[in-house]
Order: structure tokens, then sequence, then C-alpha cells
């Protein structure tokens, strides 16, 4: 019997036993309540207008001159065409399943867009035109991501994976005959295509060994052969694009400096051109433009963007746009290179589509998103703040403090997952309702391990020092009890994914110090999580989190493991799982719940059978967070 099963067969006997003690299990939807009470009717009805808040998160121009965005109306995110500024959005995609990401063909009236069915993650990509006329480009049975198309739209390349396999292969199609695609490399790892060469001759590829170290080659794509780019040590690239005409590529790169800033590789000769020494904040993402000679940057300083223009031959800065104070989600450069549109988030507004214009310099806003009945005065903007760990280190954090509340308040710390994410200002309706329906302070910390502070910052909770990120979270606790607003004595703790892990590992080494924790998803046991996450990305886990294969990094998962500090952990938990993650599995919460419950300890259980890692379906947002409301009134003693 394998490991699986074994682990399952016993999930069901100790979720067996324990039945008699918990409340009655019911559906409603495609929602299962296993030991969490019903929500009442006015809280779910105070709840669902921070899910009805609407965004317009922008993917790209089409050639007229007009956006495709992607925005809700119903109950998942679609693709959706404005026409001007201020036009209506009309919907272009239609299915139960979100489509949150599109890829214009250049020079067609044409986009790409993957979709998976019930959160599994095995993305199928289809290409569409505006009249609704479709064509699947993939192959079924496969997972597909990371669409790059040429500059004449005549070829367009993608990685793919079936299920179990750790490589991924690079594919090339004409997007007027999908079923003429064909493997040009078989690859070994992470391998993804980063652009196409003007001729078609020449791919640029990645392959993604862990966080910090990414190579770089160029594919030919006639022979398949691989040439590495760049010096040979470990380096952080993200993106890249040929320029020069080829002879060169841009990227960027964190190779001698702690943050990753933009260069230029010279192909034959490997010699590498800095455009931004000295940069004292990270760029996170860039788009070239259609001539080749302008790069704009989406730079993250203390979690807020910016977007920075460079000169490509001589790294000068150039006139560029003052954003709003919030966190960059799109952007791109029009087909004439003369506009640049984007999409931003703030604390305080839930997103919406702009442009610039670099001869004008003038701002226009698309998208006019609705808040959908919630009072933009009754939103918080958070205060960012750093405290003091173990190691004498300070930590960032971000607090949204009530308005006009007073005395001590209760706490909530939200921890974000990754574990290299970083939590931002961006507009947050969970961290709203916290606010505003439970009167509580809620503060989103960046513990050791977050991306946005350097890659030195970023490697302190590695392999065996994983727990030093928990002891940060020990530190925050002492922060609150030195603050007069805050009571230290009604605290909880949620997360998702890794920050799952976090929450756990928190209501095991600090117990007294919590009300109660909710639990998204999150890593329970490092063998068992490692064993059964999907083998596609099995190899990027270990090279993060440490090979459970190695005895000594074994010693180590066995000692950290919440599962095995459980008998710990009193306080009530709120644990929710999506039945088909991919990443996470099911029995990560499971096997958590049975032994917590086993044990005595309050548990509610909810499982989404029609989610996969993470919430995205708005009827399943509301009913969750209602559900997390619910659970923090409780153990924060919240009327």
């Amino acid at each position: 019997m394998s490991r699986a099963l074994l682990i399952g067969t016993a999930i069901s006997l100790a979720l067996g036993a324990v039945a008699m003690a918990q409340p009655a299990t019911r559906e409603v939807g495609n929602i299962v309540y296993d030991g969490a009470p019903a929500t009442p009717p006015a809280l779910q009805a105070a709840i669902a207008p921070y899910y009805n808040a609407r965004s317009a998160v922008f993917e790209g121009w089409l050639p007229d001159g007009s956006m495709l965005i992607a925005t809700r109306f119903g109950d998942t995110t679609q693709i959706h065409r404005v026409a001007r500024p201020g036009a209506d959005r009309t919907q272009l995609t239609f299915f139960a399943e979100p489509v949150a990401e599109a890829h214009v063909r250049p020079g067609s009236p044409t986009f790409l867009y993957p979709r998976d069915v019930g959160g599994a993650e095995y993305y199928q990509a289809y290409l569409r035109d505006l009249a609704g006329h479709e064509t699947q480009l993939t192959a079924p049975g496969t997972r597909n991501q990371d669409f790059v198309f040429s500059d004449d739209g005549k070829l367009v390349a993608w990685t793919q994976v079936t299920p179990g396999d750790p490589n991924y292969d690079i594919l090339l199609a004409d997007p007027s005959n999908p079923s003429g695609r064909r493997v040009v490399l078989e690859g070994k790892g992470g391998m993804s295509p980063l652009d196409i060469s003007a001729d078609g001759r020449t791919i640029l590829a990645a392959r993604q060994n862990a966080a910090t170290f990414t190579e770089l080659f160029t594919l030919d794509v006639a022979t398949g052969a691989l040439t590495p780019l760049g010096p040979r040590r470990p380096i952080g690239y993200v993106g890249g694009a040929f320029v020069d005409g080829g002879a060169g590529v841009l990227t960027l790169s964190d190779d001698g400096a702690e943050f990753t800033r933009p260069v230029v590789i010279d192909v034959k000769s490997g010699k590498v051109r800095d455009l931004d020494p000295g940069a004292t904040w990270g760029s996170e993402n860039f788009k070239l433009s259609p001539d080749g000679r302008t790069v704009a940057l989406a730079v993250n300083e203390e979690g807020y963007s910016t977007l920075v223009l460079r000169d490509v031959a001589t790294g000068r800065r150039l006139p560029g746009p003052r954003l709003p104070q919030g966190v960059l989600t799109g952007f791109r450069f029009s087909p004439d290179g003369t506009r640049i549109g984007f999409s931003l988030s703030t604390s305080t507004s839930s997103g919406d589509a702009w442009s610039y214009d670099l001869a004008s310099a003038e701002l226009t806003r698309w998208t006019q998103s609705e808040l959908a009945g919630l009072d933009p005065a009754g939103l918080i903007e958070p205060k960012l703040f750093r405290y003091p760990t173990f190691d004498g280190r300070q930590i960032p954090a971000f607090i949204y403090r009530p308005a006009g509340k007073s005395g001590k308040r209760p706490v909530v710390i939200q921890i974000h997952g990754g574990p290299e994410g970083q939590e931002q200002p961006s507009f947050n309706p969970r961290r709203q309702s916290w606010v505003n329906e439970l009167g509580a302070a809620v503060i989103i910390p960046n513990v050791r391990g977050s991306s946005g502070y350097g890659k030195t910052y970023m490697g302190l909770d590695n392999a065996a020092k994983r727990e030093d990120s928990v002891k940060d979270i020990g530190a925050l606790f002492d922060w609150i009890a030195t603050q007069p607003d805050l009571d230290a004595g009604r605290v909880a703790v949620v997360g998702q994914s890794y920050g799952g892990y976090m929450v756990l590992a928190v209501a095991g080494h600090y117990n007294d110090r919590i009300a109660g924790a909710i639990d998204l998803y999150g890593i329970s046991d490092w063998v068992t999580f490692l064993q059964n996450t999907e083998g596609y990305r099995r190899d990027a886990r270990r090279a993060e989190y440490g090979d459970e294969r190695d005895p000594k990094m074994r010693a180590v998962f066995d000692a950290i493991a919440p599962i095995r500090m459980s008998d710990r952990m009193k306080k009530p938990m709120m644990v929710f799982q999506g039945a088909n993650d991919p990443r996470v599995p099911r029995t990560e919460s499971e096997q958590m719940v049975a032994k917590l419950r086993a044990q005595g300890t309050e548990v509610w259980y909810v499982l989404a059978k029609d989610e996969g890692h993470g919430i995205y379906k708005k009827a399943n947002q509301e009913a969750v967070r209602a559900t997390e409301v619910l659970f923090l009134k409780k153990v924060l003693g919240v009327e």
C-alpha cells in the first residue's frame, strides 16, 4: 500500500472516530462544513459587499488601441475589452472557471488565455478572437504555461509538463495551425521560454532552480541545442528579452548585489552591462518597448510600486509617471510604443486600468471599479513600521488600525505564503472586513524569507533555519504587548499555504499567546508534503525547503513538523482546504484535523469541492470569509 493511501486511510479512521464529538457535517453549494456552525444571515449580509467590490487588471493592448482587462461581473473573473477610457467593459469569455490571464497575439485581434478545471492547475490554452471563434492550442492531459508570442505574431512558444513529470518541455507552434505544435526542447527541470528572436530561429529560455538561482540559455529551434548565457554561477534572474537585434539579452539580475536590477548580457561574449548599478530597491518585472530602446520597470519600494523608465543603450533614467501609492498588477507598452497600459491597486481602491502617454506625460484612467456599497471613508490605509526580533534585525510590517475606536483592540496577524512572498498594501477585502466587522487591528508582517528586502534577507529561513521566521512572529507578540491600544491577550493568527505552515508552527510554539488560529491549506508535515505535492513542482520545493531524502534534512523536518507538536496546540483552530489543490494536497490539512480532534482540540474544517490552491469563485469567497469572521468573533471575544 502506498504512503499516500496509508495516510488517507488513517485520516478517514481518525475523522470517523471523532465524528460523534463534532457538530454535524453539512454541505452548502460546493462547500463542506465539518464542525463549523452556520453563519448568521446578518453576518453573511455584512460580509458580502467586501467581495462584491470589482477590480480591473490590465492584460494587454489590442491592435486598434483598445485594452483587454480581467474583471468579474458574475461568480468568476473573465476577460473583457474596453474600447476607450471610460467605455463599457465588454465581456469576451464566459466560463464557470476563472479566466484571469490573456496574451494578445501581435498584429491580430486575437488573444490566448489559459483555463483549468476546479483549481487543479492543469491549464489548457485557447486562442480566441473578438467574435468568439476559439481554437484549442495545447494537448489534453498536459499542464501549460509561460506563453510567449514572436513580435510578428507568427509563432507562440510555451512550456508543457505531464502529470508526475518534474521536467518541462518547450513547445512551438504557428497560432494559425495549433495542431502543428511541436516539442523543440525536451527539458530538464523548470524550463520556460522568455522571448523569440525576430527571425524565429532562437528562443531565449530559462531554467528556474530556486528563488535566487535561474539559468539563462539560447535555444536553437532547428537543432534543440541549448547554449548557456552569462556568468556560470548561481544568479537570480527574472525575465528576459532580446535586444540589439538579438545580440544582447535584457534581464533582471541580482548578481553581485542584494536587489535585482536591469542588465544587458552580450550573447556572444557574456559581458554584462549594468543599467542601474547600486540599486537600492529591487525591480520585480519589466517590459520592453516595441523598438527595444526603452525598458519599463516595476520597482518595489517598501512594498509600494513605482514605474521607472530607462534608456536601454545608456541606462539613463527617463521621465516617467508618478503613480498613486499602491501596487502594480500588470503593465505593457502599446503596439506603437507611445503609451504604457497598466493597472494599480491601492489599500482603499480595488484596482483599475490606466494608460500613460510618453509624449505628453498624461495619466488616463480607463476604468472606474465599484466598491459595491463599501464606504471609501471607512477603508483603512495601513502604516509601515518595523519591530525588533531575536537576533537584532528589524522586521518590516504594515498595520491597519481601526479608526475611532477606544480601548485595547484585538489583533489579527496575517502571514503570507511563499515563503518568498511579500505582504503589500494593495486592496484586500479580508483585512478591511476584519478591521470594520471585528474592530481589530490587522498586522501583516514580512518575516525573514520574504522577498522585496534583498536576497540575504530572503535566504535567512532556508533549510535548517526554517523556524527562525517563526521566532519573528514571537517577537511580534512582544511588540504587540508594548502597544497601549492593542490587546496582547486577544491575538489570532491567519495564513495560507506556506503561511498556513507558519500558523501551525506558531500555534505549536506560542499556544499561550494566541486566542485561535486559521490555517488555509498549510503544510503540516514536511515529509508527506514533499512526497505528495505534484511532481512538476517537487524538485523546486526541495531546493527551497530541503530534501527529505537526505537523512540529516529529514531529521530537521521531523523536529519542525507542526503535526509532531500538535499536543501543544490547545486553542481553537479553523482549517480550510481546496479539494483539488495540487500544491498542498488535502491530506496535509486532513491529517492535521484528525490529530487535533483526537486530542480534543476544537477544529472547524471547511472544504471547497471546486477549488484548488486558493479561493477564486466569488460564492466560495463570501462563504469561507464569513466563516472566518464568525470564527474570529468567537476566539477574540467580539460581540
